[in-house]
């Protein structure tokens, strides 16, 4: 498999990005929602949100990449039989993803720096607190994330559905160029 995209399929760079990226965000949405009940006294009450800080910074990385790869490099055709309508709804898709994933990485940001800490990444470096002492910063921020946070894993599940919907449904392509894989539709 080649590392560019081509006009039939994504590339394994374009597929390593979508799949480790796509796992990441579901395990740090299962991470926040199991963080939010942890005690003071529990042992995983400041391992947990180091993790969570940690890879959300990675994953701000990661996406800012990701992004960047997309501007440079060629995007597969549409399957064959889709629709306007389905095209359209799935580029605005997208693009509501990489926005949610954004502004949701930003709010996470806020929320760690509000009280003027910088963000220490595993211990490898750190990112430092550019914009804290709000009123009310953490709080609000911490509503946005969590509420983005949802919303982007609904959108996920929906993006899921209709790759499924496309492969055993429609039998197209759609699913097998994310997995790096080409196939022309099958005729029936």
């Amino acid at each position: 498999m080649p590392m560019k995209n081509t006009h039939d399929r994504y590339g394994w760079l374009s597929v390593a990005l979508h799949w480790s990226m796509a796992l990441a965000v579901f395990g740090m949405f299962a991470l926040g929602v199991w963080m939010r009940d942890l005690s003071y006294y529990d042992p995983w009450y400041r391992q947990g949100p180091f993790i969570h800080k940690s890879i959300g910074i990675l994953l701000l990385g990661l996406l800012l990449f990701r992004l960047f790869w997309r501007a440079i490099n060629p995007r597969p055709q549409d399957a064959p039989g889709m629709k306007a309508w389905e095209r359209i709804t799935a580029h605005l898709t997208h693009y509501a993803l990489y926005a949610l994933l954004l502004v949701l990485m930003l709010a996470g940001y806020l929320i760690s720096t509000a009280d003027g800490r910088a963000i220490d990444v595993f211990g490898w470096f750190s990112v430092p607190a550019t914009l804290h002492g709000l009123e009310n910063q953490e709080d609000i921020a911490g509503e946005i994330h969590e509420f983005l946070a949802w919303i982007l894993i609904i959108l996920a599940g929906v993006h899921a559905a209709a790759a499924l919907k496309h492969h055993f449904y429609n039998r197209d392509n759609t699913l097998l160029k994310m997995l790096g894989l080409s196939r022309q539709p099958r005729r029936d």
